[in-house]
């Protein structure tokens, strides 16, 4: 069984991913931190995130660095978005995702274009998402309670620059695939937002049976 789990970022859609391996007893793979990963790569290498041979270069990245705190920062997401622009990277990455989509048994995963590239037949998809002010204040709250002086403004307008990279991009954009359930968390718990979450997995589940 594979979940296909799609969003922006912030819309909680990795939390809910994490929540759906947990409740079907499957593998998840939060494709973002491939992405996170190459751009890291690239920081520390200093090389340019917008240049193609630079991105795709560092598609070399060892298993290792995905368990890398850096990955999880803040400024790991844009350096993330604007790599993934990249049709050398994002190829560099596909049979990567793919292989852990169709592992024996299933899995699992999130990112921006599973349900339409990564894993098309997956038996479930979801296209979570939240309004831009809720996500800003969501990451906001999530970087104050690291210590993080960040203003909410500056979030806000982050988080909008990123959608217009993933969804106006030419390969592989940002898009609820046809078959995908809309799930819009602007105004559920977390708690709300994943048994939402698998009602909506298991309908689809039921659907094919």
């Amino acid at each position: 069984m594979i979940i296909a789990v799609d969003g922006p970022a912030a819309s909680g859609k990795g939390t809910i991913a994490r929540a759906l391996a947990r409740h079907y007893g499957l593998p998840h793979l939060d494709t973002g931190l491939l992405y996170r990963a190459v751009g890291v790569t690239v920081a520390r290498r200093g090389a340019n995130a917008d240049n193609p041979q630079d991105a795709a270069a560092a598609c070399d990245f060892p298993d290792s660095l995905l368990a890398d705190p850096d990955l999880r920062s803040e400024d790991a997401g844009p350096l993330a978005s604007r790599v993934s622009r990249h049709p050398q990277v994002r190829a560099a990455l596909l049979e990567r995702q793919r292989a852990f989509a169709r592992q024996p048994g299933g899995a699992v995963l999130d990112g921006r274009d599973i349900g339409t590239v990564i894993a098309p037949e997956a038996d479930a998809k979801l296209f979570v998402t939240a309004s831009l002010p809720i996500r800003a204040q969501r990451r906001h709250a999530e970087l104050c309670a690291q210590g993080n002086a960040v203003s909410l403004e500056s979030l806000a307008a982050d988080l909008a620059e990123r959608d217009a990279r993933d969804t106006q991009r030419t390969d592989a954009p940002l898009r609820q695939a046809a078959d995908a359930d809309l799930l819009d968390t602007s105004n559920l718990s977390i708690d709300a937002a994943v048994q939402h979450a698998i009602a909506l997995v298991d309908a689809r589940l039921k659907g094919r049976d």
